[in-house]
């Protein structure tokens, strides 16, 4: 069998706790935290931690199809974070820590569509799930200091976690 690669970029709150869950499962290559969906020019962290910029901290997941699909990812991401806070998770709040999937092909966009239906219709969530669903366009990598955080920290700050 030969290894393909698929790359997906998810926002839903600070990009340590998503990265700490996700970088550990089987199939993941590789991660990146940083930043994307905005209007500022390689944005930087002194500037998306103010809102001004637009960008969300979002983690980009380069993975192997063959080991993990895409849906199994998304099945996560419903779990890891509350999509039904707008603009927040957890202490964290502004658009920056919004819930969103930047999909890179129809296909993408396809399945974020069923999965949010599905985590809606699963009775996990009491409100409505406001993420968004929006074509990638540009994602800067954040700096290395945030790279591997909670690896490197392992008592940093994180409000993600698995939910049942």
């Amino acid at each position: 069998m030969t290894s393909n690669k698929e790359i997906c970029v998810l926002a839903g709150g600070c990009f340590w706790g998503m990265e700490d869950i996700l970088r550990k499962l089987d199939g993941v290559l590789e991660t990146d935290v940083g930043y994307t969906g905005g209007h500022t020019p390689n944005p930087r962290y002194e500037n998306v931690k103010n809102g001004d910029t637009g960008h969300a901290e979002a983690l980009r997941l380069e993975f192997d199809p063959n080991v993990i699909s895409f849906e199994r990812i998304l099945d996560l991401f419903f779990r890891m974070h509350n999509p039904t806070t707008v603009n927040q998770q957890g202490n964290d709040r502004g658009s920056q820590y919004r819930s969103a999937i930047f999909y890179l092909s129809e296909e993408q966009k396809q399945t974020a569509e069923k999965k949010i239906a599905e985590a809606q219709e699963s009775g996990r969530w009491q409100h409505s799930i406001v993420t968004e669903i929006v074509p990638f366009k540009e994602f800067f990598k954040a700096e290395e200091f945030h790279q591997d955080y909670l690896e490197n920290f392992p008592q940093g700050y994180t409000c993600h976690y698995i939910r049942e």
